[in-house]
Parts: C-alpha cells; sequence; structure tokens
C-alpha cells in the first residue's frame, strides 16, 4: 500500500470512541494490539460481557454499560514482559477524521497518562505516524529530584529500597 493513501496521525491524538469525544490516545507503533481503560468489567448471566469505558474517576467516564455477546480473550505482554490475560472487544472509533472499527484489549489504564492506546494492527494500512505532530498536550515529565538526592546520599540503601 502506498503511503500516500494513508492518513497522517501524530504520537498522540484526540479520538471518539464508542461515542465518547475528544478522549486522549497514545500511539504507540511498539505495542501489536490496541487497548482501552474499562471498569466494572463482569460476565452476565446470559454470558455476555459487560463494561464500563474508563473509571468513575476518569473525566471521559460515563457510567454506561456496554453489553456484548462478541468478545475474545487474548494474552498481553507488556514493555517489562508481564503477561496479563484480557478480553478483547470491537469498538467503533473515530481518529483524525477518520471512521473505524477497531479491537480493544479491555484493561485498567487509570495509572497510565493516555486511557487508550492505539498499536500497530489498528494503525496498519490506515495511518501513516508523524512523531513530530500531536493533539494533546504532553503530561508532564516527572520530577525525580527527591530520587536522585536519595540515591546520592545512600546509593546501597536506595538500591535496596528500589531495586
Amino acid at each position: 500500500m502506498s503511503t500516500k493513501n494513508l492518513t497522517i496521525i501524530g504520537s498522540n491524538a484526540l479520538v471518539t470512541l464508542a461515542g465518547i469525544k475528544k478522549v486522549p490516545a497514545k500511539i504507540d507503533t511498539g505495542a501489536d494490539s490496541s487497548s482501552v481503560w474499562a471498569s466494572n468489567i463482569q460476565i452476565n448471566a446470559q454470558n455476555q460481557l459487560e463494561f464500563c469505558l474508563f473509571g468513575p474517576e476518569s473525566p471521559f467516564y460515563t457510567g454506561k454499560v456496554l453489553t456484548t455477546k462478541d468478545y475474545k480473550v487474548q494474552r498481553v505482554r507488556n514493555s517489562t514482559g508481564q503477561v496479563t490475560v484480557r478480553y478483547r472487544v470491537s469498538l467503533p472509533m473515530m481518529a483524525v477524521g477518520k471512521r473505524i472499527k477497531a479491537s480493544f484489549t479491555l484493561y485498567d489504564r487509570s495509572s497510565n497518562n493516555f486511557p487508550i492506546l492505539i498499536g500497530r494492527k489498528t494503525l496498519k494500512n490506515r495511518f501513516l505516524v508523524d512523531v513530530a505532530h500531536t493533539e494533546t498536550k504532553r503530561p508532564p515529565k516527572m520530577d525525580n529530584s527527591d530520587l536522585e538526592a536519595e540515591l546520592r546520599a545512600d546509593p546501597k540503601a536506595f538500591h535496596a529500597k528500589y531495586m
């Protein structure tokens, strides 16, 4: 496929997911699959998957329970090598003016900077990633000065505590 036909997307984007608009998403070419923050994940009496997008502490949380009988399960290995088992569902998404049905694993992303991660399978043959382009402000860098001071004060104690 020619790159001329691909839509350019930045290292992050504001997307619409299942009708929820302007949700910040991290574009991650290092991730194979896409993932969305989900909460209250359960199987109901009819063996359907029920979940809410995002969590109550998220500004994007609506409390709406989504129900589907079309779900799968997969193992996902994160960047640190930890393997988790997650449900996978298809959800309608709009990114950079392009409407697509994308596959997402459901996961608690409450501690991540972005509630949605868009991986290679969603990007392939649809988008060209330009890392110089962003649609959202980057989260502030973490202040590590306290850690640096603790390390300098006693490297062995620091190592025993954190490593």
